[in-house]
């Protein structure tokens, strides 16, 4: 089954100038088609500006198609009755968690959403409880997000939309304020909720090291899907990815470069294991 699936959409917006007065329209989505199934871990890159985030905002119905179609878990995003169903359906981690952190202690800001969806009070604590062991913070769950590392608070903020139990987890670029160590924190988490919650994952991102583990990649560029396939696939056409803007991972580039000076290994390799195996294997 399906949880998002897209049909012709098309997003534009209006540009205006210091009067007010609307001066072009710009489109950032442009006749996309997509289709994802339940419980696949998906990645979508493009440079910034490539229509990616916006993508992803129609996913939760915080914006909606001016033409097409988005359904989320079956629901169209266009109809207002809708809306709260879909956010229940797929939940939303931004790039900032310091925008999406409400609370003045951990465990509150975690059962904030839980409490809103009208969950009862001891299973709202069951949940918090599950979601904060799931993201590796129950620890914390009586500090204050303030005194938090970035890491540490984009794992409560995930923590607070495992909390209301969605079937997809949208996550806008959320590691892209962190440092090398709070990434790690971050991917770790996902894969653990991939591994044990089941939940689908909509993976945003620029880094390309981030999503070789995903199970389909899609490139955006100019508002359109211009690639899409395995991670190996896709890191296979260095030359077309350069195209679009994109770097590669570090390994896969190494690789790439050796191959063009005679070398034979494969295309696409994706982790510094790879290369050394094939390396080895030469000799």
């Amino acid at each position: 089954m399906h949880i998002i699936e897209t049909k012709d959409l098309v997003f534009e917006y209006e540009v205006r100038d210091e009067d007010g007065k609307v001066i072009e329209t710009k489109r950032a989505i442009d006749k996309v088609d997509l289709e994802i199934e339940e419980g696949q871990f998906i990645a979508i890159l493009g440079h910034n500006g490539s229509g990616k985030s916006t993508l992803a905002k129609h996913m939760n119905a915080i914006l909606v198609p001016n033409e097409g179609t988005m359904w989320v878990d079956g629901k169209d995003t266009k109809q207002e009755e809708n809306v709260w169903d879909i956010r229940q359906s797929a939940g939303m981690v931004f790039q900032n968690p310091d925008n999406q952190i409400i609370g003045t202690v951990v465990e509150e800001d975690v059962g904030f959403g839980p409490e809103n969806l009208g969950v009862e009070t001891q299973k709202i604590w069951e949940r918090v409880e599950e979601s904060l062991r799931a993201v590796g913070m129950l620890a914390y769950r009586k500090h204050s997000p303030n005194k938090l590392s970035g890491g540490q608070k984009q794992r409560v903020a995930i923590a607070g939309v495992v909390a209301m139990r969605p079937k997809c987890i949208v996550l806008d670029e959320p590691t892209a304020m962190l440092d090398p160590n709070g990434r790690n924190e971050v991917l770790e988490v996902i894969e653990e909720l991939r591994r044990n919650e089941k939940v689908t994952v909509i993976f945003i991102t620029h880094y390309m090291e981030e999503v070789i583990h995903a199970d389909r990649v899609f490139i955006m560029d100019t508002g359109k899907i211009v690639l899409n396939g395995t991670p190996r696939e896709i890191f296979s056409q260095v030359d077309v990815l350069q195209k679009y803007r994109l770097d590669v991972p570090q390994v896969t580039q190494i690789a790439d470069k050796l191959r063009k000076q005679g070398m034979p290994l494969k295309a696409g390799i994706l982790k510094v294991e790879e290369l050394v195996e094939e390396i080895c294997q030469l000799s």
